[in-house]
């Protein structure tokens, strides 16, 4: 991992369970790359993505925000357009926004479309899929209050979805943030996380937490403590 990755933990104790306070503190500390590391979440759940029952996926508001506002592109017509642009979208368009798309352009970070226009953007899974900015129902993308939708997005609404190894993936900051600010953002997915436990999943449904920035190492937290 190099020498500056050896440092940093050779004073640490990967194997100990924090709190989620003391554990935003010690990854805020080990944060010392020339930039400002996001900080991520990593729980490990009992479920199995295989199995429909048991897929978890959603959004949820960070308090505090991601630290960058997102790019939205909004792809929507008439009145709508009024809507997306007093919202604060980034880009609207209708069948001129989607060509532009056809033809390579993703030069934003989440894409929101009315259920009208989804016929048409379903054509492009090519260029949406692999960059995971095709709108979707499931995470809130494809509605048809767009204002609202975005507003959360600009202010830090984030989504979550369980992977093929059962694992939540989420960012919730930058290691320039206080760590009251991170574990409060941490804080809120884990219990939005916990809100969205599927019925089938038995037994230990969070089997493991670890908080990390980009270039630190992964700090253990007590999942069986009150966040």
């Amino acid at each position: 991992m190099g020498k500056r990755y050896d440092n940093l933990v050779k004073d640490l104790d990967l194997a100990k369970l924090n709190t989620l306070d003391e554990a935003a503190a010690l990854v805020k500390k080990c944060a010392t790359a020339k930039f400002d590391e996001t900080v991520e979440l990593h729980v490990r759940l009992g479920v199995d993505p295989k199995q429909a029952d048991q897929q978890v996926r959603g959004t949820v508001g960070l308090p505090h925000g991601l630290g960058k506002s997102k790019k939205v592109a909004v792809v929507v017509r008439g009145e709508k357009q009024k809507d997306a642009q007093g919202a604060g979208a980034d880009l609207v368009g209708a069948e001129d926004l989607i060509d532009q798309i056809s033809k390579g352009f993703t030069d934003f970070d989440v894409l929101v479309a009315t259920p009208d226009m989804m016929k048409d953007l379903s054509k492009l899974g090519k260029v949406l899929g692999p960059k995971g900015l095709m709108p979707n129902p499931k995470s809130g993308t494809v509605t048809m209050n767009v204002a609202q939708t975005i507003k959360e997005l600009k202010a830090g609404r984030v989504e979550y979805k369980v992977d093929d190894y059962g694992i939540i993936h989420v960012p919730v900051g930058k290691a320039s943030f206080g760590a009251d600010k991170i574990a409060g953002n941490a804080r809120t997915v884990l219990e939005a996380l916990t809100k969205a436990k599927p019925a089938a999943s038995k037994g230990v449904y969070m089997m493991s937490i670890t908080l990390s920035s980009s270039m630190g190492p992964g700090v253990k937290i007590d999942h069986n403590a009150k966040y």
